[in-house]
């Protein structure tokens, strides 16, 4: 059992909840003879309007799947409630806390403000907290010269194997630990809708994307409906650290050299090296949580409209696409790229909302919310960078083209199914000898549009292409460019 006088070192877990390549875990291993993982689910965090109780039902499944794992090793995680420092001030009270080991995380404001406490206490109390990269993401850098060289040293670094070692704190004496604490209940519940969490969950989806889901990658990646099984569904175990980025990039050039080299591959893995360039530009200037990090458009007013934004949420806009997407994400907590540059497109823009008003609604629904991809992404749709191509989403023309059949849109909005599928995507083109025909009422059985979408598309282009002549849009362009863009900006 531990005492007073027992050194031991902690694993402090946060987005990196997996026992293989993880970097803190196995250098903790190697300097010390005894260590201890701690997970600490913190109000201050879930108190943050981006965190909803489906990113802690995935955080908690996941650390029921390590135990599982540590099971093997007589171990587990010590799981509680409670704010960081008060917690790790306990743990003194039971051992000698001879050092905190841990990644760096390009988190919310509210993390960012809780690691330089951490930080402090640490110094004041003589604890080396050391910190490991997971994302390729370098902190301090002032510009992107030397940031791909830097990546793809890391992303080729050999793994940090599965721990083996017997150093890991006993389950006895994490159970005689945890009378102490407020624990996190722990629970195996899943949905049948909505991904589990957990390292093994995100191997199995890893190895069925490589066994064949991969070959209708590019085909199948912007149609709503068969994006859910031809695109790889990594992204929450990538947020989360079920997965690193560098196990699936090397598991991918293990597959391309296996003879795996198709356009489904080729596409998967140009993507793949965009998750860190984005992070990145977060972690370079995090202010893009709550402002548009060009601030030319500072001064574009946008009056909230809480009617328009609540038809929006709840997938009741009258724009069938926009309504499918939204009830979709809403209840799986999935939604393709292409999906959801609509959705914000169609907010922002159509809308005529500001940003800010959709993106922690966003968060909370996004099963991969990632802070260091959702801001800077949700900024490029908006139009708001002055470096990016202005992208008006046409509703209509993508409902077309990517969900001909209406599948997608019938799925969610069954409202529309007495309708032929020429008509799903426009019901407001609906004739009245139609609307007898098909006994459909436009307005009764589904709203109106809230907005007219050819005038709000026109409003909105005009005003941003107009923006784009501004002395202020444009010295900001330039300041973002040099700061935040590669020297070849295809190379990645």
């Amino acid at each position: 059992m531990l005492s007073k006088q027992t050194p031991v070192a902690v694993v402090w877990l946060k987005r990196d909840l997996r026992l293989r390549d993880h970097a803190a875990l196995s250098m903790a291993m190697e300097a010390h003879k005894q260590v201890l993982m701690v997970y600490v689910e913190e109000p201050s965090l879930l108190r943050d309007p981006h965190v909803s109780e489906r990113h802690q039902t995935f955080v908690r499944q996941s650390i029921v799947d390590l135990n599982q794992q540590l099971n093997g090793l007589n171990s587990k995680v010590l799981a509680v409630c409670g704010e960081v420092i008060p917690v790790f001030e306990k743990l003194q009270k039971h051992f000698q806390f001879s050092a905190l080991y841990s990644h760096f995380e390009t988190g919310l404001a509210v993390t960012y403000q809780r690691d330089l406490a951490v930080a402090q206490w640490c110094k004041e109390r003589n604890i080396i907290w050391k910190e490991y990269r997971q994302q390729g993401v370098f902190r301090g850098l002032q510009n992107r010269k030397k940031w791909l060289s830097l990546w793809t040293e890391l992303m080729n670094q050999p793994q940090f194997p599965f721990p083996q070692q017997k150093k890991l704190v006993h389950q006895k004496s994490i159970n005689a630990l945890e009378r102490d604490f407020v624990n996190l209940p722990l629970s195996k519940t899943k949905s049948s809708q909505v991904q589990p969490g957990g390292e093994q969950y995100a191997h199995q989806y890893m190895d069925s994307f490589f066994e064949g889901r991969h070959r209708r990658y590019q085909t199948h990646i912007s149609k709503p409906d068969l994006a859910r099984k031809s695109c790889s569904r990594l992204s929450p175990y990538l947020a989360y650290g079920n997965l690193s980025m560098r196990q699936v990039l090397q598991r991918t050039e293990a597959e391309k050299a296996k003879g795996k080299k198709g356009m489904g591959i080729k596409a998967f893995e140009s993507r793949l090296r965009w998750q860190a360039h984005f992070i990145q530009k977060f972690e370079m200037e995090c202010r893009m949580e709550h402002q548009s990090i060009n601030r030319g458009y500072w001064r574009i007013e946008k009056a909230k409209d809480e009617e328009k934004i609540a038809a929006w949420e709840n997938g009741r806009t009258g724009v069938p696409i926009v309504d499918a997407a939204m009830r979709c994400l809403v209840a799986t907590g999935y939604l393709n790229f292409r999906m959801r540059a609509l959705v914000v497109s169609f907010f922002v823009h159509q809308l005529w909302q500001p940003w800010q008003a959709c993106s922690a609604f966003l968060a909370q629904q996004f099963l991969d919310f990632e802070p260091g991809i959702h801001f800077p992404q949700i900024q490029m749709q908006t139009g708001v960078t002055g470096i990016n191509t202005l992208r008006i989403y046409n509703p209509v023309k993508n409902g077309l083209e990517h969900d001909p059949e209406g599948n997608f849109t019938l799925q969610w909005v069954p409202e529309l199914n007495r309708l032929p599928k020429e008509l799903v995507h426009r019901p407001w083109d609906i004739t009245t000898i139609e609307e007898q025909l098909f006994d459909f009422s436009p307005g009764k059985d589904y709203p109106h549009p809230i907005i007219d979408l050819e005038k709000s598309r026109k409003f909105a282009a005009d005003t941003l292409w107009n923006m784009h002549k501004d002395p202020v849009v444009y010295r900001e362009s330039k300041r973002i460019l040099q700061r935040h863009t590669l020297p070849n900006r295809n190379s990645i």
